[in-house]
C-alpha cells in the first residue's frame, strides 16, 4: 500500500488512510516501524505508535532494536515512514534492510509506505522532490513496483506567479533521461497493489507519465494496470 502523505489538510495523522490501512493488513496485528526519514526517530516512532494503537495494532519501532533484518523477517506489516528520501535510504543501507524487505515482501508480508516511503518501494528515489540533505550509496531503492511515484503531486496552477518548474515539467524532465513510467499521486490517494492488481484509492485522479507520450488520467477505484500494461504485471506479487 503506497500513500501520497500522511496527513491531507483538516484531518490528523494517516486519518484518511485509516480505513484503507484496516482492511489492508486484515487479521494482522504486528507493525514493524522504519522511522528513518526523520532526524527524531524516537518522537517518529511514539507518534506512530499512538496513532496505530488507536487501529488495534501492535508497533515496534526498528530503531529500537539490536537486529533488524530479523525483526523485518518476523513481521506482519512493514510501515515506512515519510520524512526526507534521501535520509530515509541511506537507513536503508546503513542498517542493511533493502535485501530483508524485498525478501518479506516476497514472500506475503504486507508492506505500507507513506510519501518517501512510498518513493522507496519504487526502483529508485529519482522522483523525489527533496533536499539531499545526505547522500546514500546508491539511488537505487526497494524495487518492490516497477514504476515511479511522485507523491504530493500538484497540478500547474495558472494563476501562480512562481516562476520555477512546475511539478509536471520536473517528471518530463527525469522521462528525458530515465525509462520508468511515473505515477503523480494527489494528496489523499492511495494505490495498493496485490498480485498484478494496482488499484487507485482515494478521491482523486492520478496522473500517469510514460516517456515520449502525453500525460493521461487515472480515475479513483480503477486498476492502473490496463494503463501501466505489461510493465507492472512483470512486478508479480508485492504486498
Amino acid at each position: 500500500m503506497l500513500i501520497s502523505n500522511s496527513t491531507l489538510h483538516g484531518g490528523g495523522y494517516l486519518d484518511h488512510a485509516e480505513k484503507e490501512i484496516r482492511d489492508f493488513v486484515g487479521s494482522r496485528t504486528r507493525v514493524v516501524f522504519v522511522p528513518f526519514a526523520v532526524h527524531d526517530r524516537r518522537a517518529y516512532a511514539a507518534k506512530a505508535q499512538e496513532r496505530f494503537r488507536d487501529m488495534g495494532l501492535s508497533l515496534t519501532s526498528i530503531h529500537d532494536l539490536s537486529n533488524m533484518p530479523r525483526a523485518v523477517d518476523e513481521a506482519d506489516v512493514i510501515f515506512v515512514g515519510g520524512g526526507n528520501t534521501f535520509r530515509l535510504l541511506k537507513g536503508l543501507y546503513d542498517h542493511n534492510l533493502l535485501v530483508p524487505i524485498r525478501r518479506s515482501v516476497a514472500v506475503g508480508v504486507s508492506y505500507i509506505g507513506s510519501s518517501a516511503g512510498s518513493i522507496v518501494a519504487c526502483p529508485t528515489l529519482k522522483t523525489t522532490k527533496d533536499m539531499p540533505a545526505v547522500q546514500p550509496p546508491s539511488f537505487e531503492a526497494l524495487g518492490l513496483v516497477p514504476f515511479q511515484i511522485s507523491p504530493h503531486y500538484l497540478d500547474p496552477d495558472p494563476s501562480s506567479t512562481h516562476m520555477g518548474e512546475t511539478q509536471e515539467e520536473r517528471i518530463m524532465q527525469f522521462l528525458e533521461e530515465n525509462e520508468e513510467l511515473v505515477v503523480g499521486l494527489r494528496e489523499g490517494s492511495i494505490l495498493r497493489v496485490e498480485d498484478s492488481t494496482v488499484t487507485l484509492k482515494g478521491p482523486n485522479a492520478a496522473r500517469i507519465f510514460r516517456r515520449g507520450e502525453k500525460p493521461v488520467e487515472a480515475t479513483p477505484g480503477s486498476n492502473l494496470c490496463a494503463l501501466l500494461e505489461e510493465t507492472v504485471s512483470r512486478a508479480g506479487r508485492v504486498a
